[in-house]
C-alpha cells in the first residue's frame, strides 16, 4: 500500500496555501445521510424487523454480541448505501454513522461474522422471508385495492465461480443462474432463484398460486391479472388462471397458424401503407389455439406495417377489454418492470451470488430485496411528489445517502453535523419528516 508521505507536493497548493490530506478526521461518514434515512425508513415500517424474526440463531446467547436483527440490518443497510461486497464490512463495521443507524456503540459485524450469518441460511428462511415482502406490500395500502397487476420476468445472473445450480445459457452466452421475480407496480413481492437449465416460466404456476392465495386472504374482492412476456406462456400457468378467477394478458410468440390467421389484417395494412407511403398500425383479434391448449382462447393482434416491412404481434388473454385498450394501456405497460429489475441487479447488486452454496445464494438475493424494500419505502412515503418521487436508487444514494457529516456522542445526544453545501437539505428533512413513525 502506498504511504501517503510528502504530502505537501501531492496535492499542490492554492495560492500560498498546501493542501493536505490525511485519514485522521475522526468520525465522519461519506453515509450520514443514508444511515438516517434508512433508520427512519426502517422504524417506521419495520420490515427487517420482521424479516429478522424469521431467521434461525442456535448461537450460544451468552456469547452473542451481534443480534440476528443487527447482522441483517446491517448487511441490507449496507447494500442500499451502495457497498456490494462483503468484504466492505470490515471497514464500514467501524462508521460511526452505521453504528448508530444500528443502534450500537460497538463495531457492527466482520465480514468473517456476516458471512456465517449468510451460509447459516436455508429453503425454510427463504420461504418466510418472500411472505415478509408480501406482507410489507399488504401493510402499504390504507384500504384494500380493487385491482392488482403481477408482473412476472425472468432475468440471467451471471456467475463466475463454480456455485451451485450455475449452468450454461445458450441465449446469454454465460454462466448464470435465471431468477424470476414478480412485481406489483413498484413493489416487489418475489426474488426467486433458480438454475439456468430450465425454461423461463419454470415453477411460475406455483409462485403464481402462493401469491394470489395470501393477496386474496388479505383482500378477498381483488382482481388479480398477471401480466408476462411470451416466455411465460405456458398451459400451466394460463390453465391454473383461468380455473382461480385470475385474469391475464400474456405475450404470444409468432409462429405460421397466427401468421396465418393474421394476413387480411396485415394485407389490408400493407395495401394501405403502399397507397399513402405512412406507417399503419392497429388491431385485430380472433379464436386460437396451440397444440397443446384444451380450448381456443381471445388472442390479440397488433398488426404494422412500414418502410421496414410486417411487424405483428400477438397478446393471449381471458380479459374482455377492448383490444388497443389491453395492448397499448396494459400489456406494453410491463417494460416498467425491466427498470425495476434494473435496480435491483445494477443499483442494489443482486447478481452478488457468488457463495459456494445455493440457499445463501437465494439469500443474497433477498438482501438486495429488502434494501429495495427500504427504498421504495422512502420513494412512495418520504419522497412522494417530489423531484425523486421517480428516482432510481441509484440517484436517491447519490443525492440523499452520499451526504457526508461528521458524528459527535456524548452522554446526552448523538449530534450529526451534515454538510453545510449539501443541495438537498430540504428534500432530506422533508423525507426524513414524512418516514417519521407514527405514534
Amino acid at each position: 500500500m502506498t504511504e501517503c508521505t510528502g504530502q505537501g507536493e501531492l496535492f499542490g497548493s492554492v495560492g500560498r496555501a498546501r493542501i493536505e490530506a490525511a485519514f485522521d478526521g475522526g468520525d465522519l461518514s461519506s453515509d450520514a445521510g443514508g444511515a438516517l434515512l434508512l433508520r427512519q425508513a426502517e422504524a417506521r415500517f419495520g420490515v427487517l424487523a420482521a424479516a429478522a424474526r424469521c431467521l434461525p440463531d442456535d448461537r450460544n446467547p451468552e456469547r452473542v454480541r451481534h443480534s440476528r436483527f443487527a447482522q441483517l440490518t446491517q448487511r441490507v443497510f449496507g447494500i442500499a448505501l451502495g457497498y456490494e461486497d462483503l468484504n466492505d464490512h470490515d471497514t464500514l463495521r467501524s462508521d460511526e454513522a452505521l453504528r448508530v443507524a444500528l443502534g450500537q456503540r460497538h463495531a457492527a459485524s466482520s465480514s468473517p461474522t456476516l458471512c456465517r450469518f449468510e451460509n447459516a441460511m436455508g429453503r425454510d428462511e427463504a420461504v418466510a422471508l418472500h411472505g415478509v415482502l408480501v406482507d410489507h406490500f399488504i401493510a402499504s395500502f390504507g384500504e384494500a385495492p380493487e385491482e392488482l397487476v403481477l408482473d412476472l420476468d425472468a432475468t440471467d445472473d451471471p456467475v463466475h465461480g463454480r456455485q451451485e445450480g450455475r449452468f450454461f445459457h445458450g441465449y446469454y452466452d454465460h454462466y448464470c443462474f435465471m431468477p424470476l421475480y414478480v412485481f406489483a407496480g413498484d413493489e416487489l413481492l418475489a426474488a426467486y432463484l433458480r438454475p439456468a437449465n430450465i425454461d423461463g416460466a419454470h415453477h411460475a404456476a406455483a409462485v403464481v398460486k402462493l401469491l394470489v392465495d395470501r393477496l386474496r386472504q388479505a383482500w378477498p374482492d381483488v382482481r388479480i391479472t398477471i401480466r408476462a412476456d411470451s416466455g411465460f406462456c405456458r398451459r400451466l400457468l394460463i390453465g391454473w388462471c383461468e380455473r382461480n378467477g385470475v385474469s391475464y394478458v400474456i405475450g404470444l410468440a409468432k409462429n405460421k397458424r397466427l401468421n396465418r390467421l393474421a394476413v387480411p389484417a396485415m394485407s389490408a395494412a400493407q395495401a394501405r401503407f403502399e397507397h399513402t407511403g405512412e406507417k399503419q398500425r392497429g388491431f385485430d383479434e380472433f379464436r386460437y389455439a396451440a397444440g397443446t391448449w384444451p380450448k381456443e382462447r381471445r388472442v390479440i393482434l397488433r398488426y404494422e406495417h412500414g418502410a421496414q416491412g410486417a411487424n405483428p404481434r400477438y397478446i393471449v388473454t381471458n380479459r374482455d377489454d377492448d383490444a388497443a385498450e389491453l395492448y397499448d394501456a396494459i400489456y406494453c405497460q410491463r417494460g416498467e418492470m425491466e427498470n425495476r429489475i434494473k435496480e435491483q441487479q445494477l443499483g442494489l447488486f443482486a447478481d452478488r451470488t457468488s457463495c459456494t452454496g445455493w440457499w445463501p445464494n437465494q439469500f443474497r438475493l433477498l438482501l438486495a430485496s429488502f434494501a429495495y424494500a427500504l427504498m421504495q419505502g422512502i420513494r412512495r412515503v418520504g419522497l412522494v411528489g417530489t423531484e425523486l418521487a421517480r428516482a432510481q436508487c441509484t440517484t436517491i444514494r447519490l443525492k440523499l445517502f452520499k451526504i457526508a457529516g461528521a458524528i459527535l456522542r456524548s452522554v446526552r445526544r448523538i449530534r450529526f453535523l451534515l454538510s453545510s453545501a449539501c443541495p438537498y437539505r430540504e428534500l432530506f428533512f422533508t423525507a426524513a419528516e414524512r418516514l417519521r413513525p407514527s405514534g
